[in-house]
Formats: structure tokens, C-alpha cells, sequence
């Protein structure tokens, strides 16, 4: 059976941390030579795209980037039928989705044929997991040059709940870190995700208040308020998050040395203002920089899990 990540509690604790060593060497293993992997797109990308092709050819590989609408999915042709084909050419699927089933579905008919081909989650609406594992893996590298010992770091999410948080809040379980999330009612995260994260040895920590959720944190984490596919709720949701912008005033009740993170793009002037953005304290573009080092690793570990030849 194929091996497959569309979160990050689908790898051990001891692949996670395989994941995070093969993604952080400074010479990747050239675990895809003469193959090649499809990226199919449903929703447009900016560092997704980049940061995932240009680890494709890093680790010796060939990337083949197809937009939704150039292959359909689900309506020129039926999911089922177009991961059976991509995986007649390719050793991984990479796919940036709307709707989390997609891949499941994707997952289950390379499972039930046999195919000798991986699934990776490039986003979905339940999770992002190439982005929490370069935000861990951003956390761990500020925090040894911090001299903090990672186990008693802690980090405040500021905001809407959403995919991004989901893996967030796995990897942080994963890594022993705390996780403090301050998001409004209707907002916060979804009882589903409190249990795996516990079942990983991890806690959330939900608040209301955004300053106490800030109150001695390491690291203060925000994201858009509206992500794509919710665009008609953005007037709506502006007025629920206008007091949970990461801002001055906000950022000041946290730790002196307090990081700030962002995963990009940033409406600035919503939920991030200028002046915190682009402060000193900024570690965004090290998270960008970190999606390459992410998507090396979680290829190179499915990559070297496989067997046999390329399907059928």
C-alpha cells in the first residue's frame, strides 16, 4: 500500500523527525531521479507552486504543474479515474484542494489498485501540512538560536481556526511545543482536532482574549482572516476579527524577543499591520523559505518508502 500525507499525525513521531532532518540537510538525497511527481492546482499558488517544484528538482526529480480546470477534476473526469492515471506516470501526487474528500478519494483508489504512488496534501480546507511542518521546523531553528529549550516555548496562534492552524497545532504536539489558540466564538478549533492533537501527547490551549493568549509567548502566529473559497463571508468576518489584529499594541504584552510568523499572503492592515510585518521581529519569509525545506522532507520520506515499479 502507498504511503501518504494529507496531515501531519499520517507520519510517527519518528518520521516526523526523518521529515525534519531530511528536509533541513544541506545535501537532499537525489530520491526522485528519473521520476516525477504531478502538482494539480485547484486554487492558485504563489509559494505552494514554487516551493514544492523547486524541491522536486532538488531531490533530482521532474515536476509536472497542471491547473484544475486543465484537467477537471471531478467533472471531466471523476477523481478516481484521474489518480489511477497520474499514477501510470508520476511517484507522487501533489494536490492544492478545495474540498479535503478529493484527496481521501484520490488515496483510496491508489490504495485499492495497488498503485505504487503517494499522495501529498498541498492544502485543503482541513489542512496544510507542507505549511506546519516549515513552521515547526521555523520555530525549532529560532528557538536554538534563541537558546530556548523547545519544550517550554510557547506559541499563540491570533485568529480564525482554520487548516493552517489544524497543522499547526499537530506539529507543535509533535515537537512538544505549547499552543495557545485565541480565536472568537464560532471561530475556534473543532473538537475533532483537540482529540488527535491529545492522542499525540499535546494540549491546545483555547482562548477568547488575544491578549491573554499573547501574555509570554515565543512565537505570535496570525493568518488571513478570509481564506480562498470564502470570500463571500470577508465583510462578515472582518467585523468578527477586528479586535484580533497582531498589531503594536498587541505584540507589546508578549516576550521582549517575541517572533512573529505569518504563512502568507498577509492582508496587511486586517489581520497584520505594517509595522509588525516588516519589524525586526518578522520571521515570515523564513517560513517561505522553510516550505522548500518541508517539501523536501516529506518527499524524500515518501519517495524512499515506495516499492517496485511505476504503476500499472
Amino acid at each position: 500500500m502507498a504511503n501518504h500525507v494529507l496531515d501531519i499525525d499520517d507520519l510517527t513521531l519518528d518520521e516526523f523527525n526523518k521529515v525534519i532532518s531530511y528536509g533541513i540537510s544541506p545535501n537532499p538525497q537525489k530520491v526522485m531521479a528519473d521520476k516525477s511527481a504531478a502538482l494539480l492546482f485547484e486554487k492558485p499558488s504563489a509559494r505552494t507552486r514554487h516551493s514544492t517544484e523547486t524541491a522536486i528538482v532538488a531531490l533530482g526529480g521532474h515536476p509536472v504543474t497542471v491547473k484544475g480546470d486543465e484537467v477537471g477534476i471531478g467533472k471531466r473526469e471523476s477523481v478516481h479515474d484521474l489518480a489511477l492515471t497520474l499514477a501510470c506516470y508520476h511517484s507522487v501526487i501533489g494536490a492544492r484542494v478545495f474540498d479535503h474528500k478529493v484527496l481521501k478519494e484520490m488515496t483510496r483508489a491508489i490504495d485499492e489498485a495497488g498503485a505504487n504512488c503517494s499522495v501529498l496534501n498541498l492544502l485543503s480546507n482541513k489542512a496544510h501540512p507542507c505549511q506546519g511542518l516549515a513552521d515547526i521546523m521555523t520555530i525549532i531553528q529560532e528557538s536554538n538560536e534563541m537558546n530556548l529549550d523547545i519544550g517550554k516555548v510557547k506559541v499563540a496562534y491570533v485568529g480564525d481556526s482554520n487548516n493552517v492552524v489544524s497543522s499547526l497545532a499537530l506539529s507543535c504536539a509533535m515537537a512538544g511545543v505549547k499552543l495557545v489558540v485565541a480565536s472568537p466564538p464560532g471561530f475556534q478549533p473543532e473538537d475533532e482536532l483537540i482529540k488527535r492533537v491529545e492522542r499525540l501527547g499535546g494540549t491546545i490551549e483555547i482562548v477568547v482574549d488575544p491578549f491573554e493568549a499573547v501574555e509570554g509567548a515565543d512565537f505570535i502566529y496570525t493568518d488571513t482572516w478570509t481564506s480562498m473559497g470564502q470570500e463571500a463571508e470577508a465583510s462578515v468576518r472582518k467585523e468578527v476579527f477586528r479586535n484580533y489584529q497582531v498589531n503594536d499594541l498587541l505584540v507589546k504584552r508578549a516576550k521582549s524577543d517575541v517572533k512573529i510568523m505569518h504563512c502568507l499572503p498577509a492582508h496587511r492592515g486586517e489581520e497584520i499591520t505594517d509595522s509588525v510585518i516588516d519589524s525586526k521581529s518578522s520571521i515570515v519569509f523564513k517560513q517561505a523559505y522553510n516550505r522548500k525545506l518541508s517539501a523536501i522532507g516529506l518527499l524524500t520520506h515518501l519517495v524512499k518508502a515506495q516499492g517496485g515499479q511505476i504503476w500499472p
